[in-house]
Protein backbone atom coordinates (compact mmCIF):
# COMPACT_ATOMS: atom_id res chain seq x y z
CA UNK A 1 0.00 0.00 0.00
CA UNK A 2 2.78 2.43 0.92
CA UNK A 3 4.46 1.66 -2.40
CA UNK A 4 1.29 2.54 -4.33
CA UNK A 5 0.95 5.78 -2.39
CA UNK A 6 4.56 6.72 -3.19
CA UNK A 7 4.02 5.84 -6.86
CA UNK A 8 0.84 7.91 -7.02
CA UNK A 9 2.58 10.85 -5.38
CA UNK A 10 5.48 10.57 -7.83
CA UNK A 11 3.13 10.44 -10.81
CA UNK A 12 1.23 13.46 -9.48
CA UNK A 13 4.52 15.31 -8.99
CA UNK A 14 5.62 14.54 -12.55
CA UNK A 15 2.21 15.56 -13.87
CA UNK A 16 2.45 18.93 -12.13
CA UNK A 17 5.91 19.52 -13.66
CA UNK A 18 4.75 18.59 -17.16
CA UNK A 19 1.50 20.55 -17.02
CA UNK A 20 3.32 23.66 -15.83
CA UNK A 21 5.85 23.27 -18.65
CA UNK A 22 3.15 22.72 -21.27
CA UNK A 23 1.31 25.84 -20.11
CA UNK A 24 4.57 27.83 -20.05
CA UNK A 25 4.10 29.23 -23.56
CA UNK A 26 4.74 32.67 -25.08
CA UNK A 27 2.19 35.22 -23.92
CA UNK A 28 0.05 37.00 -26.52
CA UNK A 29 1.64 40.27 -27.55
CA UNK A 30 -0.25 43.54 -27.52
CA UNK A 31 -1.14 45.44 -30.66
CA UNK A 32 1.68 47.18 -32.46
CA UNK A 33 1.89 50.20 -34.66
CA UNK A 34 2.29 48.98 -38.24
CA UNK A 35 3.01 52.26 -40.03
CA UNK A 36 6.73 53.01 -40.36
CA UNK A 37 8.19 56.17 -38.88
CA UNK A 38 9.22 58.45 -41.73
CA UNK A 39 12.06 60.95 -41.24
CA UNK A 40 15.23 62.16 -42.91
CA UNK A 41 17.39 59.06 -42.53
CA UNK A 42 20.67 60.62 -43.65
CA UNK A 43 20.81 63.58 -41.22
CA UNK A 44 21.14 61.45 -38.04
CA UNK A 45 23.91 59.39 -39.62
CA UNK A 46 25.97 62.46 -40.48
CA UNK A 47 25.19 64.03 -37.10
CA UNK A 48 26.51 60.96 -35.27
CA UNK A 49 29.70 61.05 -37.33
CA UNK A 50 30.29 64.65 -36.33
CA UNK A 51 29.75 63.80 -32.66
CA UNK A 52 32.19 60.89 -32.83
CA UNK A 53 34.89 63.16 -34.27
CA UNK A 54 34.86 65.11 -31.00
CA UNK A 55 37.41 63.45 -28.68
CA UNK A 56 35.29 63.73 -25.55
CA UNK A 57 37.45 61.32 -23.57
CA UNK A 58 36.83 61.43 -19.83
CA UNK A 59 39.56 60.38 -17.41
CA UNK A 60 39.78 59.91 -13.68
CA UNK A 61 42.40 62.68 -13.67
CA UNK A 62 40.56 65.77 -15.02
CA UNK A 63 43.85 67.45 -15.89
CA UNK A 64 44.29 64.87 -18.65
CA UNK A 65 40.97 65.74 -20.30
CA UNK A 66 40.69 68.03 -23.29
CA UNK A 67 38.04 70.61 -22.38
CA UNK A 68 38.14 72.04 -25.90
CA UNK A 69 36.80 68.78 -27.35
CA UNK A 70 33.81 68.79 -24.99
CA UNK A 71 33.15 72.44 -25.85
CA UNK A 72 33.43 71.59 -29.54
CA UNK A 73 30.72 68.96 -29.25
CA UNK A 74 28.38 71.33 -27.41
CA UNK A 75 29.15 73.99 -30.00
CA UNK A 76 27.95 71.63 -32.75
CA UNK A 77 24.49 71.21 -31.27
CA UNK A 78 22.93 74.37 -32.77
CA UNK A 79 24.06 73.24 -36.22
CA UNK A 80 23.12 69.59 -35.91
CA UNK A 81 19.79 70.06 -34.08
CA UNK A 82 18.72 73.69 -34.76
CA UNK A 83 15.03 73.26 -33.88
CA UNK A 84 15.89 71.63 -30.55
CA UNK A 85 18.39 74.38 -29.80
CA UNK A 86 15.82 77.10 -30.53
CA UNK A 87 12.81 75.47 -28.84
CA UNK A 88 14.27 73.71 -25.80
CA UNK A 89 16.01 75.92 -23.21
CA UNK A 90 19.34 74.52 -22.01
CA UNK A 91 20.62 74.47 -18.45
CA UNK A 92 24.26 73.56 -17.80
CA UNK A 93 25.54 71.98 -14.60
CA UNK A 94 28.90 71.27 -13.05
CA UNK A 95 30.21 67.94 -14.25
CA UNK A 96 29.36 68.77 -17.87
CA UNK A 97 25.67 68.17 -17.25
CA UNK A 98 23.29 69.37 -19.99
CA UNK A 99 19.53 69.58 -19.45
CA UNK A 100 17.15 70.54 -22.26
CA UNK A 101 13.48 71.13 -21.50
CA UNK A 102 10.88 70.55 -24.22
CA UNK A 103 7.68 72.10 -22.94
CA UNK A 104 4.49 70.10 -23.41
CA UNK A 105 1.09 71.42 -24.40
CA UNK A 106 -0.35 70.46 -21.00
CA UNK A 107 1.89 71.29 -18.05
CA UNK A 108 -0.16 69.35 -15.51
CA UNK A 109 1.34 65.92 -16.10
CA UNK A 110 4.66 64.46 -15.02
CA UNK A 111 7.57 64.90 -17.44
CA UNK A 112 9.62 62.17 -19.08
CA UNK A 113 13.42 62.17 -18.78
CA UNK A 114 15.53 60.75 -21.60
CA UNK A 115 19.20 60.28 -20.76
CA UNK A 116 22.56 59.63 -22.42
CA UNK A 117 26.21 60.52 -21.89
CA UNK A 118 28.50 62.09 -24.44
CA UNK A 119 31.85 61.29 -22.88
CA UNK A 120 33.75 58.19 -23.97
CA UNK A 121 36.49 55.94 -22.64
CA UNK A 122 40.03 56.26 -24.03
CA UNK A 123 41.01 54.44 -27.20
CA UNK A 124 44.34 52.75 -27.90
CA UNK A 125 44.56 54.23 -31.36
CA UNK A 126 47.42 52.00 -32.48
CA UNK A 127 45.22 48.94 -31.90
CA UNK A 128 42.35 50.12 -34.10
CA UNK A 129 41.94 49.12 -37.75
CA UNK A 130 40.44 52.54 -38.45
CA UNK A 131 41.15 55.79 -36.57
CA UNK A 132 38.80 55.82 -33.54
CA UNK A 133 37.83 59.48 -33.94
CA UNK A 134 37.52 59.74 -37.73
CA UNK A 135 34.00 58.24 -37.83
CA UNK A 136 34.80 56.24 -40.95
CA UNK A 137 31.66 55.21 -42.85
CA UNK A 138 32.34 51.92 -44.57
CA UNK A 139 30.26 48.91 -45.61
CA UNK A 140 27.12 50.25 -43.96
CA UNK A 141 28.77 50.91 -40.59
CA UNK A 142 30.32 53.81 -38.68
CA UNK A 143 33.57 53.04 -36.89
CA UNK A 144 34.57 55.08 -33.89
CA UNK A 145 34.81 55.40 -30.13
CA UNK A 146 31.43 56.15 -28.61
CA UNK A 147 29.31 55.02 -31.55
CA UNK A 148 27.52 52.57 -29.26
CA UNK A 149 28.44 53.94 -25.83
CA UNK A 150 26.49 56.23 -25.98
CA UNK A 151 26.67 58.89 -28.67
CA UNK A 152 24.17 56.89 -30.69
CA UNK A 153 21.62 57.31 -27.88
CA UNK A 154 22.52 60.99 -27.49
CA UNK A 155 22.07 61.49 -31.23
CA UNK A 156 18.91 59.38 -31.37
CA UNK A 157 17.18 61.50 -28.72
CA UNK A 158 18.09 64.83 -30.25
CA UNK A 159 17.46 63.71 -33.85
CA UNK A 160 14.02 62.40 -32.90
CA UNK A 161 13.15 65.67 -31.15
CA UNK A 162 14.54 67.64 -34.10
CA UNK A 163 12.26 65.78 -36.50
CA UNK A 164 9.17 66.12 -34.31
CA UNK A 165 9.66 69.83 -33.59
CA UNK A 166 10.30 70.56 -37.27
CA UNK A 167 7.08 68.79 -38.27
CA UNK A 168 5.03 70.70 -35.69
CA UNK A 169 4.58 68.04 -33.01
CA UNK A 170 4.36 69.02 -29.34
CA UNK A 171 4.23 66.42 -26.57
CA UNK A 172 1.38 66.56 -24.10
CA UNK A 173 3.76 66.67 -21.14
CA UNK A 174 7.23 68.12 -20.73
CA UNK A 175 10.17 66.05 -21.93
CA UNK A 176 13.66 66.59 -20.50
CA UNK A 177 16.85 65.55 -22.28
CA UNK A 178 19.47 64.94 -19.57
CA UNK A 179 23.06 64.40 -20.69
CA UNK A 180 26.29 63.89 -18.79
CA UNK A 181 29.83 64.47 -19.96
CA UNK A 182 31.43 62.37 -17.23
CA UNK A 183 29.49 59.14 -16.83
CA UNK A 184 32.48 56.95 -17.62
CA UNK A 185 34.32 58.29 -14.56
CA UNK A 186 31.26 58.57 -12.28
CA UNK A 187 31.25 62.33 -12.70
CA UNK A 188 28.75 64.63 -10.93
CA UNK A 189 26.78 65.75 -13.99
CA UNK A 190 23.82 63.42 -13.49
CA UNK A 191 23.92 63.94 -9.72
CA UNK A 192 23.57 67.69 -10.17
CA UNK A 193 20.71 67.29 -12.64
CA UNK A 194 18.83 65.04 -10.20
CA UNK A 195 19.46 67.58 -7.44
CA UNK A 196 17.89 70.25 -9.66
CA UNK A 197 14.80 68.07 -10.19
CA UNK A 198 14.48 67.43 -6.47
CA UNK A 199 14.88 71.11 -5.56
CA UNK A 200 12.15 72.06 -8.05
CA UNK A 201 9.78 69.23 -7.03
CA UNK A 202 9.94 67.66 -10.48
CA UNK A 203 8.91 64.00 -10.40
CA UNK A 204 9.49 62.15 -13.70
CA UNK A 205 6.77 59.98 -15.19
CA UNK A 206 9.65 57.73 -16.21
CA UNK A 207 13.41 57.90 -16.79
CA UNK A 208 15.11 56.15 -19.71
CA UNK A 209 18.87 55.65 -19.85
CA UNK A 210 21.38 53.30 -21.51
CA UNK A 211 21.38 49.64 -20.57
CA UNK A 212 19.74 46.74 -22.35
CA UNK A 213 19.42 46.19 -26.07
CA UNK A 214 17.74 43.95 -28.61
CA UNK A 215 19.79 40.76 -28.51
CA UNK A 216 19.73 37.18 -29.73
CA UNK A 217 21.26 33.99 -28.42
CA UNK A 218 21.81 35.02 -24.81
CA UNK A 219 19.32 32.55 -23.28
CA UNK A 220 19.49 28.75 -23.57
CA UNK A 221 17.55 27.56 -26.59
CA UNK A 222 15.94 30.93 -27.41
CA UNK A 223 16.53 31.96 -31.01
CA UNK A 224 14.08 34.86 -31.34
CA UNK A 225 15.38 38.39 -30.62
CA UNK A 226 14.31 40.05 -27.37
CA UNK A 227 14.38 43.67 -26.27
CA UNK A 228 15.85 43.64 -22.77
CA UNK A 229 14.88 46.63 -20.63
CA UNK A 230 16.72 46.96 -17.35
CA UNK A 231 14.48 47.63 -14.35
CA UNK A 232 17.34 47.51 -11.85
CA UNK A 233 21.12 47.43 -11.84
CA UNK A 234 23.63 45.68 -9.64
CA UNK A 235 25.70 47.63 -7.19
CA UNK A 236 29.47 47.64 -7.21
CA UNK A 237 32.48 48.10 -5.01
CA UNK A 238 36.20 47.53 -5.28
CA UNK A 239 38.00 45.57 -2.58
CA UNK A 240 41.64 45.13 -1.71
CA UNK A 241 43.20 42.25 0.22
CA UNK A 242 46.57 43.24 1.70
CA UNK A 243 49.13 41.21 3.64
CA UNK A 244 52.10 42.84 5.30
CA UNK A 245 54.83 40.96 7.08
CA UNK A 246 58.45 39.94 6.98
CA UNK A 247 59.98 40.07 3.55
CA UNK A 248 63.31 38.60 2.68
CA UNK A 249 65.33 36.54 0.26
CA UNK A 250 63.48 33.88 -1.72
CA UNK A 251 66.15 31.31 -0.83
CA UNK A 252 64.74 30.79 2.67
CA UNK A 253 60.95 31.27 2.55
CA UNK A 254 58.46 30.71 5.34
CA UNK A 255 55.91 27.92 4.80
CA UNK A 256 53.46 30.48 3.39
CA UNK A 257 54.63 33.68 1.70
CA UNK A 258 52.49 36.85 1.48
CA UNK A 259 51.64 36.02 -2.12
CA UNK A 260 50.73 32.48 -1.08
CA UNK A 261 48.48 33.71 1.73
CA UNK A 262 46.69 36.07 -0.64
CA UNK A 263 46.36 33.36 -3.29
CA UNK A 264 44.74 31.07 -0.73
CA UNK A 265 42.31 33.84 0.22
CA UNK A 266 41.49 34.40 -3.47
CA UNK A 267 40.85 30.68 -3.94
CA UNK A 268 38.55 30.56 -0.90
CA UNK A 269 36.48 33.45 -2.25
CA UNK A 270 36.26 31.99 -5.76
CA UNK A 271 35.39 28.53 -4.44
CA UNK A 272 32.67 29.89 -2.15
CA UNK A 273 30.29 31.81 -4.43
CA UNK A 274 27.70 34.13 -2.96
CA UNK A 275 24.27 32.50 -2.55
CA UNK A 276 21.81 32.84 -5.39
CA UNK A 277 18.94 35.31 -5.26
CA UNK A 278 16.18 35.04 -7.86
CA UNK A 279 15.18 38.70 -7.69
CA UNK A 280 12.10 40.14 -9.38
CA UNK A 281 13.97 41.38 -12.49
CA UNK A 282 15.61 37.98 -12.95
CA UNK A 283 12.37 36.04 -12.43
CA UNK A 284 10.65 38.30 -14.96
CA UNK A 285 13.53 37.74 -17.38
CA UNK A 286 13.33 33.95 -16.96
CA UNK A 287 9.55 34.03 -17.31
CA UNK A 288 9.59 36.05 -20.56
CA UNK A 289 12.47 34.34 -22.36
CA UNK A 290 11.93 30.86 -20.93
CA UNK A 291 8.52 30.68 -22.60
CA UNK A 292 10.24 30.83 -26.01
CA UNK A 293 12.73 28.04 -25.23
CA UNK A 294 12.55 24.36 -26.26
CA UNK A 295 10.51 22.08 -24.04
CA UNK A 296 13.40 20.82 -21.90
CA UNK A 297 14.29 24.39 -20.91
CA UNK A 298 10.64 25.29 -20.40
CA UNK A 299 10.40 22.37 -18.01
CA UNK A 300 13.29 23.87 -16.05
CA UNK A 301 12.23 27.53 -16.01
CA UNK A 302 8.53 26.81 -15.45
CA UNK A 303 9.49 24.90 -12.31
CA UNK A 304 12.25 26.89 -10.66
CA UNK A 305 10.62 26.08 -7.33
CA UNK A 306 11.85 22.54 -7.98
CA UNK A 307 14.86 22.95 -10.25
CA UNK A 308 16.30 26.18 -8.87
CA UNK A 309 19.13 24.23 -7.25
CA UNK A 310 20.09 22.62 -10.56
CA UNK A 311 20.14 25.99 -12.31
CA UNK A 312 22.21 27.39 -9.45
CA UNK A 313 24.74 24.59 -9.81
CA UNK A 314 25.05 25.19 -13.55
CA UNK A 315 25.54 28.92 -12.97
CA UNK A 316 28.26 28.29 -10.39
CA UNK A 317 30.16 25.94 -12.69
CA UNK A 318 29.93 27.96 -15.89
CA UNK A 319 30.00 31.56 -14.63
CA UNK A 320 29.25 34.18 -17.27
CA UNK A 321 26.18 36.30 -17.83
CA UNK A 322 23.59 33.89 -16.42
CA UNK A 323 25.57 33.46 -13.22
CA UNK A 324 25.96 37.25 -12.89
CA UNK A 325 22.18 37.61 -12.96
CA UNK A 326 21.54 35.43 -9.94
CA UNK A 327 24.28 36.33 -7.43
CA UNK A 328 26.88 38.80 -6.26
CA UNK A 329 30.12 38.14 -8.15
CA UNK A 330 33.76 38.78 -7.27
CA UNK A 331 36.33 39.14 -10.06
CA UNK A 332 39.99 39.47 -9.07
CA UNK A 333 41.69 41.82 -11.49
CA UNK A 334 44.94 43.13 -9.97
CA UNK A 335 47.82 41.82 -7.87
CA UNK A 336 51.15 43.24 -6.74
CA UNK A 337 54.00 41.84 -4.72
CA UNK A 338 57.74 41.97 -5.14
CA UNK A 339 59.34 43.53 -8.21
CA UNK A 340 62.10 40.92 -8.25
CA UNK A 341 61.65 37.19 -8.63
CA UNK A 342 64.13 36.40 -5.85
CA UNK A 343 62.64 38.78 -3.25
CA UNK A 344 59.75 37.91 -0.93
CA UNK A 345 57.63 41.06 -0.59
CA UNK A 346 56.92 42.57 2.80
CA UNK A 347 53.75 44.10 1.36
CA UNK A 348 51.51 42.38 -1.20
CA UNK A 349 47.94 42.99 -2.28
CA UNK A 350 45.17 41.80 -4.57
CA UNK A 351 42.17 43.79 -5.82
CA UNK A 352 38.79 42.66 -7.07
CA UNK A 353 35.63 44.12 -8.56
CA UNK A 354 32.49 43.09 -6.66
CA UNK A 355 29.11 43.37 -8.41
CA UNK A 356 26.26 43.29 -5.93
CA UNK A 357 22.99 41.45 -6.33
CA UNK A 358 19.98 43.60 -5.30
CA UNK A 359 19.53 41.40 -2.23
CA UNK A 360 23.04 42.25 -0.98
CA UNK A 361 24.64 45.48 0.22
CA UNK A 362 28.20 46.73 0.26
CA UNK A 363 28.33 46.14 4.03
CA UNK A 364 26.88 42.62 3.94
CA UNK A 365 29.08 41.60 1.01
CA UNK A 366 32.24 42.89 2.68
CA UNK A 367 31.38 41.08 5.90
CA UNK A 368 30.78 37.82 4.03
CA UNK A 369 34.10 38.12 2.19
CA UNK A 370 35.90 38.60 5.51
CA UNK A 371 34.22 35.50 6.92
CA UNK A 372 35.16 33.42 3.90
CA UNK A 373 38.79 34.59 3.92
CA UNK A 374 39.00 33.86 7.66
CA UNK A 375 42.53 35.19 8.00
CA UNK A 376 42.91 38.00 10.55
CA UNK A 377 46.32 38.92 9.17
CA UNK A 378 44.87 39.86 5.79
CA UNK A 379 43.49 43.39 5.77
CA UNK A 380 40.36 43.73 3.62
CA UNK A 381 39.20 47.20 2.61
CA UNK A 382 36.76 48.64 0.09
CA UNK A 383 36.26 51.77 -2.00
CA UNK A 384 34.13 53.02 -4.93
CA UNK A 385 31.00 51.75 -3.24
CA UNK A 386 27.61 51.96 -4.99
CA UNK A 387 24.60 50.13 -3.59
CA UNK A 388 22.31 48.16 -5.93
CA UNK A 389 19.52 50.25 -7.37
CA UNK A 390 15.90 49.84 -6.30
CA UNK A 391 13.74 47.73 -8.63
CA UNK A 392 11.50 49.81 -10.88
CA UNK A 393 7.82 49.24 -11.52
CA UNK A 394 6.47 47.55 -14.64
CA UNK A 395 2.77 48.10 -13.85
CA UNK A 396 2.69 51.69 -15.07
CA UNK A 397 2.44 53.90 -18.13
CA UNK A 398 6.18 54.52 -18.31
CA UNK A 399 6.93 50.83 -18.74
CA UNK A 400 4.20 50.51 -21.36
CA UNK A 401 5.60 53.44 -23.36
CA UNK A 402 9.13 52.04 -23.44
CA UNK A 403 8.22 48.39 -24.03
CA UNK A 404 5.75 49.17 -26.81
CA UNK A 405 8.25 51.43 -28.57
CA UNK A 406 10.82 48.63 -28.41
CA UNK A 407 8.39 46.09 -29.86
CA UNK A 408 7.21 48.40 -32.63
CA UNK A 409 10.70 49.41 -33.70
CA UNK A 410 12.38 45.99 -33.72
CA UNK A 411 9.27 43.78 -34.11
CA UNK A 412 10.18 41.62 -31.16
CA UNK A 413 8.92 40.98 -27.63
CA UNK A 414 10.48 42.83 -24.73
CA UNK A 415 11.34 41.71 -21.22
CA UNK A 416 12.59 43.17 -17.93
CA UNK A 417 16.05 42.19 -16.79
CA UNK A 418 18.75 42.99 -14.24
CA UNK A 419 21.55 45.15 -15.60
CA UNK A 420 24.90 43.89 -14.35
CA UNK A 421 26.76 47.13 -15.15
CA UNK A 422 26.25 50.55 -13.56
CA UNK A 423 24.87 53.69 -15.17
CA UNK A 424 23.97 57.28 -14.29
CA UNK A 425 20.32 56.23 -14.00
CA UNK A 426 20.94 54.93 -10.47
CA UNK A 427 21.06 58.55 -9.26
CA UNK A 428 17.35 58.95 -10.11
CA UNK A 429 16.17 56.41 -7.54
CA UNK A 430 15.35 59.07 -4.89
CA UNK A 431 12.90 60.82 -7.23
CA UNK A 432 11.43 57.99 -9.34
CA UNK A 433 10.50 54.32 -9.09
CA UNK A 434 10.14 54.14 -12.89
CA UNK A 435 13.73 54.11 -14.12
CA UNK A 436 14.43 52.01 -17.23
CA UNK A 437 17.64 51.09 -19.01
CA UNK A 438 17.62 50.47 -22.76
CA UNK A 439 20.27 51.58 -25.24
CA UNK A 440 17.99 51.92 -28.30
CA UNK A 441 19.98 49.45 -30.39
CA UNK A 442 19.98 45.89 -31.62
CA UNK A 443 23.46 44.53 -31.07
CA UNK A 444 25.25 41.46 -32.29
CA UNK A 445 27.70 39.77 -29.94
CA UNK A 446 30.54 41.26 -31.99
CA UNK A 447 29.14 44.77 -31.56
CA UNK A 448 28.64 44.29 -27.81
CA UNK A 449 32.24 43.14 -27.43
CA UNK A 450 33.50 46.30 -29.16
CA UNK A 451 32.09 48.55 -26.42
CA UNK A 452 35.07 49.85 -24.41
CA UNK A 453 37.26 47.73 -26.69
CA UNK A 454 39.06 48.23 -29.97
CA UNK A 455 37.24 48.89 -33.24
CA UNK A 456 33.92 50.00 -31.74
CA UNK A 457 31.37 50.24 -34.52
CA UNK A 458 27.66 50.60 -35.24
CA UNK A 459 25.54 49.73 -38.25
CA UNK A 460 23.89 52.65 -40.03
CA UNK A 461 20.61 50.75 -39.74
CA UNK A 462 21.01 50.81 -35.95
CA UNK A 463 21.47 54.60 -35.98
CA UNK A 464 18.18 54.98 -37.82
CA UNK A 465 16.37 52.54 -35.56
CA UNK A 466 17.40 54.61 -32.54
CA UNK A 467 15.78 57.70 -34.03
CA UNK A 468 12.59 55.80 -34.88
CA UNK A 469 12.47 54.37 -31.36
CA UNK A 470 12.74 57.76 -29.68
CA UNK A 471 10.17 59.27 -32.04
CA UNK A 472 7.74 56.58 -30.90
CA UNK A 473 8.58 57.22 -27.25
CA UNK A 474 8.17 61.00 -27.55
CA UNK A 475 4.85 60.69 -29.38
CA UNK A 476 3.48 58.93 -26.29
CA UNK A 477 4.72 61.53 -23.79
Amino acid sequence: MIGWIILAALLLFLAVLLIRALRFRPLPEGGRETAPVVFDEEAPVEALRELVRCKTVSRSDPSQEDDAEFDRLIGLLPKLYPHVWESCPLLRFDGRGLLFRWRGSDGSGEPAVLMAHYDVVPAEEECWDRPPFDAVLEDGAIWGRGTLDTKNTFNGILSAAEHLIRTGFTPKNDVYFAFSGGEEVSGPGAVNIVRYFAEHDITPSFVLDEGGAVVEGIFPGVTVPFGLIGIAEKGKMSIRLRFTGEGGHASSPAPHTPVGRLSAACARIENTPFPRHFTRPVLAFFDALGRHAPFAYRLLFANLWCFGGILDLVCKKTGGALNALVRTTVAFTEMEGSRAVNVIPSDAWMAASVRLNPEDTTASALERIRRVVNDPEIEISSWEEDEPSPISRTDCEGWRIVSEAVSETWHCPSAPYLMVQCSDSRHYAPISDRVYRFSAADMTEEERESIHGNNEWIRVETVRHAVAFFIRVMRRC
